[in-house]
């Protein structure tokens, strides 16, 4: 079972901004001392959730020239929002710097106010996604004496020659989909890439049996990914990769001691949010923008259940001998939760060291 650091930080005002992306680079090295498999980052722009994710590939080159054994991966990458060639560049390009060590999730965004920024309606980033996607592997695969490649949907362009530089390998980067709809599962399973799993089954958001869950699509995923006739290796690295997420991880010598400090960190978390809910509800002013599902208050025991793994190590080992039994190859950690305050980032640093002292250690 492979541990995965998931860097998925707040700001609450502008000037917090720099001390923060110091943190996150202090933050990220000490995994990489402490032997996480991989650094993830999300794609997040306007509102204050990790800032520096407004170019996650930017910054996750940065760390990959100070961590040249780590993995990097995007949790995930909000397709509608990005051209589809410099899509394909970008990761290109970072999957030289990291010598073939990246994994793409990609999916079709969540928040309304990252979408209208970019002149994307909500109601059509599942088709823009989708849209795009197939115009990447278009792109991956033409070589310079094919026919132009015509980008005539929501983004436009016309490629002459070929995409500069080519892929690391001899196919590109492993792109990761959340194994949700039918049509993301497949996609995962034919080219024998990994998959997010996930813990809840929309329009409900959270409760208390996630487990369940992930055992359903992750079943889907498997059944699929067996039958597509992949080589043995290409099967185990994609399940090895294969993911379930915590949103946030906490770990402290006692069980009391882990639930008091982690209702400190979802309370402070819960701000945050709160915060972003009313410019989200700005953008929500149209149909076109409406969002058709909710989350709960982080507070709760339904979205406790659902997003957080927390407790003292060998708490944290029992509650996830369970999703190793299903299969699950990589648990993605959000350790850093939250406004990203001195005191978090304390906290933060006593996770990795415990998961990496005790828990990891009875996973490997």
């Amino acid at each position: 079972m492979r541990f995965s650091v998931f860097l998925n930080a707040r700001t609450m005002t502008p000037d917090a901004d720099r001390q923060l992306i110091v943190d996150l680079e202090q933050h990220a090295l000490l995994a990489g001392e402490l032997g996480f498999d991989a650094i993830f980052l999300p794609d997040h722009h306007f509102n204050g959730y990790m800032p520096v994710a407004s170019d996650s590939y930017m910054f996750a080159s940065y760390l990959a020239a100070k961590l040249p054994d780590m993995h990097f991966g995007f949790s995930v990458t909000t397709v509608p929002l990005h051209h589809p060639i410099r899509f394909v560049e970008r990761i290109n390009i970072l999957d030289h710097l990291t010598k073939g060590k990246l994994l793409v999730g990609v999916g079709s965004g969540t928040t309304p106010e990252e979408m209208i920024g970019f002149g994307v309606n909500y109601k059509d980033a599942g088709r823009i996604a989708d849209e795009n996607l197939a115009a990447a592997e278009a792109l991956w695969n033409k070589r310079m004496e094919d026919d132009a490649i015509e980008l005539d949907g929501f983004h436009k362009g016309r490629v002459l020659q070929r995409i500069a530089p080519s892929p690391y390998g001899r196919k590109h980067a492993r792109l990761m989909p959340v194994a949700m709809k039918d049509t993301s599962i497949t996609r995962a399973a034919v080219n024998g890439w990994p998959a997010f799993i996930p813990a809840f089954t929309p329009p409900q958001i959270g409760g208390l049996e996630p487990l369940t869950h992930v055992k359903k699509y992750f079943a889907k995923y498997h059944e699929q990914l067996v039958a597509a006739g992949h080589a043995d290796d290409t099967v185990k690295d994609a399940l090895s990769w294969t993911t379930h997420s915590y949103q946030c991880v906490h770990v402290a010598p006692t069980d009391e001691q882990a639930r008091a400090e982690v209702l400190e960190i979802l309370t402070s978390y819960q701000e945050a949010v709160d915060r972003e809910a009313a410019f989200n509800a700005k953008a929500e002013s149209d149909e076109a923008n409406k969002k058709t599902d909710r989350t709960g208050s982080a507070l709760t025991e339904e979205w406790m259940a659902t997003w957080c793994l927390y407790g003292s190590p060998d708490t944290v080992i029992d509650k996830l001998r369970a999703y190793q039994q299903v299969g699950i190859g990589n648990v993605l950690c959000g350790t850093v939760t939250g406004p990203l305050t001195a005191q978090r980032l304390a906290y933060a640093n006593q996770t990795l060291r415990l998961l990496a002292e005790h828990v990891i250690p009875a996973f490997k």
